[in-house]
């Protein structure tokens, strides 16, 4: 399979069972990124931090901007995707959900590699089961994955 079909349309936003809801991340969305990557960095770090150096100590306001300014660039382009994870009003972001197409050294029959985290605050709760048993179905019913590398 093809990284995404012809004429694949991808969804602008997708609604949770716990009220949240997910939309392509945006540069703007920066003012409520930064804080909840940030205050989650050491488990983010543990989890992505020896495969893409992210999210540094370091890291700045501008440092994000910059990034999430890419991922919207690459979303236009359907190069790769970042999904915010929402609550309703938009005034909080509560993690995100990552679709890329397989790379070398991921297994040969991947049609995707995916990984998605939440907050601190939100591990262990209903959001992030509504995350576990969703995704993967939206893999499959929407983006018509047949099979999906989850990293890490």
């Amino acid at each position: 399979m093809a990284w995404l079909g012809i004429g694949f349309e991808h969804p602008h936003r997708v609604d949770l069972r716990t009220g949240h809801h997910l939309r392509p991340i945006r540069a703007d969305d920066v003012d409520i990124d930064y804080p909840a990557v940030m205050r989650s960095r050491e488990r983010l770090w543990a989890k992505y931090g020896e495969a893409w150096g992210w999210p540094a100590a370091s890291m700045s306001y501008e440092d994000d901007k910059a990034d999430l300014a890419r991922h919207e660039a690459e979303i236009a382009v359907h190069e790769t995707f970042n999904y915010a994870v929402l609550d309703e009003r938009e005034t909080k972001l509560l993690g995100c959900v990552y679709i890329d197409p397989p790379e070398p050294g991921s297994p040969a029959h991947a049609d995707a590699v995916v990984s998605w985290w939440v907050v601190d605050e939100a591990a262990g709760t209903e959001l992030e089961q509504a995350l576990d048993d969703f995704v993967p179905r939206w893999l499959a019913d929407t983006w018509e994955f047949a099979a999906v590398h989850y990293f890490p």
